[in-house]
């Protein structure tokens, strides 16, 4: 029996048994296709052969932590690189490593630091792949200081829908380099990436923990901070009103230097760098959620807002040293997601020019407030421009805001967001596709410009003359 595809194509059915439900990590959102789950390069091909005689597309996923539908692929194949995790080199002399799309964050400090060597980019969540953190170009805490993802990208390899393989560096088929970091995923699929990971003396930072009344105060101390920090990262209270919009609970951290730690052998064993699975040695991590939910309300939230602050308050100024893992991993303490309930969440993070920055989050800020959305979790961090073709980088600053979707207020969120593009567009700012749910094609074309999109679809014809490579995230915003 044949059946007529989304291409218009008929096709024999592909086995029932491949169906899976896949949710966003928000689950805001979730979709049905055809998984697959290739451990090498040979079967990876036949999976592109094996759509091309099927009439469907193909779309690609890792560790799946995309906030929206960046690797989802309804009703059409996904190809989880879960399996590709092998680490294929490692020099710990320069610090060069070569691994597969499939391993995780986890994976390679956990290889790696012991050497002295460690991620030069983190996300929040070390279960994110090199794969994915390569597709969508992803940024740390210190993203002024050493750029993003991309910029530590020695050289990949790339498959393309025919199979064939291509190496790319910036010497090396450069604008597909420059193309594939940061193109989500649509010109071909990682088989290997060689990164530069970051020397490090010591399984320590140097934290410095502060609070700021104001907005304006918390962006005068990023800038007073730029050049002696090597991480900054500011939380927003985003229920603040009047005088006290955007007060913050910042942190500093710096590297140690050589002979700063007295005992390194200890600190850069795997042991010193467990992240505690209870609250207080008490209550399970795993649990807390159950806890939270009550709480994950406006009204709950609100206090529990207050609350931080004023217990950042009474710490001000405090510093101390603490594990690499432990200060990046925030979302790996607990199950962030579980407390929204079953609507799950969205996050909005525009990225806007330094000039620009206070006056647009301060508008965003009050613009939830009046709608009464406001988002449960706001993150400051400072950014730098980079040279990759889809490119959210800019000198300025982005502002992570975090959104409960429920079925009431589902439509209002995605109103509020509408609303939201229009400040960030007035601001010359930017959006980043691995957090988005809502960006419409307008919008796109607005923030990238028309020539940037039609770079990126002349590459993408090359490379995938077929268009066999797409996703939800690409029929969204993207395709024609």
């Amino acid at each position: 029996m044949q059946t007529q595809t989304q291409n218009g194509r008929f096709s024999p059915h592909l086995p029932n048994k491949r169906l899976e439900k896949l949710t966003a990590w928000g689950r805001a959102s979730s979709s049905v296709a055809y998984v697959y789950r290739p451990g090498n390069t040979e079967q990876l091909a036949e999976l592109f052969e094996l759509a091309r005689q099927t009439g469907r597309t193909v779309g690609f996923r890792a560790g799946g932590n995309s906030y929206g539908d960046a690797p989802a692929n309804s009703e059409n194949i996904i190809v989880s690189l879960a399996r590709m995790n092998r680490i294929l080199d490692w020099n710990p002399e320069n610090g060069r490593l070569c691994v597969e799309p499939g391993v995780t964050l986890q994976r390679v400090w956990e290889y790696t630091l012991g050497d002295g060597w460690w991620p030069a980019i983190c996300t929040g969540t070390m279960k994110t792949t090199m794969g994915g953190c390569a597709a969508m170009n992803t940024h740390g805490k210190n993203a002024w200081k050493v750029g993003h993802f991309g910029d530590h990208v020695y050289e990949f390899d790339l498959m393309l829908p025919s199979g064939e393989i291509i190496t790319c560096s910036r010497q090396q088929n450069s604008d597909l380099f420059h193309a594939a970091i940061g193109g989500f995923g649509m010109l071909g699929c990682f088989t290997s990436l060689t990164l530069q990971l970051k020397r490090v003396y010591s399984g320590l930072l140097h934290v410095e923990a502060l609070t700021r009344p104001t907005l304006h105060d918390t962006f005068t101390y990023f800038d007073e901070h730029l050049h002696d920090s090597d991480y900054l990262v500011g939380w927003l209270d985003a229920f603040a009103t009047g005088s006290q919009l955007g007060r913050s609970e910042l942190h500093r951290g710096v590297l140690l230097a050589p002979g700063d730690d007295p005992a390194p052998e200890q600190t850069l064993r795997l042991e010193s760098q467990r992240l505690p699975d209870a609250i207080m040695g008490i209550l399970p991590n795993s649990i807390l959620w159950r806890f939270q939910r009550p709480f994950w309300n406006n009204l709950g939230m609100r206090f529990v807002n207050l609350g931080k602050f004023s217990a950042a308050r009474l710490r001000d100024g405090s510093s101390y040293r603490q594990p690499h893992a432990l200060f990046h991993f925030l979302l790996d303490h607990f199950d962030w997601d579980k407390p929204f309930g079953p609507g799950g969440l969205i996050q909005y993070q525009p990225f806007i020019p330094a000039a620009n920055a206070e006056a647009a989050f301060s508008e965003m800020l009050r613009l939830c407030q009046r709608r009464g959305l406001p988002n449960y979790l706001s993150v400051l961090k400072r950014h730098r421009p980079d040279d990759f073709l889809i490119s959210y980088g800019l000198d300025g600053y982005s502002m992570a805001m975090d959104f409960r979707l429920t079925s009431s207020n589902r439509e209002d969120v995605v109103k509020l967001t509408r609303e939201l593009d229009e400040i960030v567009l007035g601001a010359n700012g930017r959006f980043y596709l691995a957090k988005d749910s809502t960006l419409r094609p307008a919008i796109a074309r607005a923030y990238l410009g028309e020539d940037t999109i039609a770079q990126f679809r002349t590459l993408k014809q090359r490379c995938d003359p077929d268009n066999l490579i797409q996703t939800n995230l690409w029929r969204r915003v993207f395709s024609l």
